[in-house]
């Protein structure tokens, strides 16, 4: 369990960064190479490589040198991870709020028969 929530931590920490946000969108259409990843940002190439390993680290993205050009995937799997944390709390959430519709619904029609006694 540790594991798995250390694991979460370094998703989370990889996406709390725009360019990194960028970068995993721009893989989530299909596989590119740094550079590409690189021209749409306003950073030099050796930030980009730093960005790059941070979400390797974390497993949302891999990476593999083909001759000169080196091509980044996305990790599906790993971003799933992370939808299915956030699903989770959204479930819980939806469920209070839910319950505290359906109390303020009791609580004003009780208020209404009391205004008409």
């Amino acid at each position: 369990m540790a594991d798995a929530a250390r694991k979460l931590d370094e998703v989370f920490h990889a996406l709390a960064d725009p360019a990194r946000r960028s970068m995993v969108e721009r893989l989530t259409r299909g596989p590119a190479s740094v550079s590409e990843l690189a021209e749409p940002l306003d950073m030099s190439l050796p930030g980009v490589v730093q960005h790059l390993k941070v979400l390797e680290a974390s497993g949302l993205v891999t990476s593999i040198k083909e001759g000169r050009v080196r091509t980044c995937r996305i990790q599906p799997m790993v971003l799933n991870m992370a939808e299915q944390w956030i699903n989770e709390r959204r479930v819980a959430w939806q469920r209070r709020l839910d319950r505290l519709g359906d109390y303020l619904a009791e609580t004003a029609e009780d208020t209404e028969e009391d205004d008409k006694s």
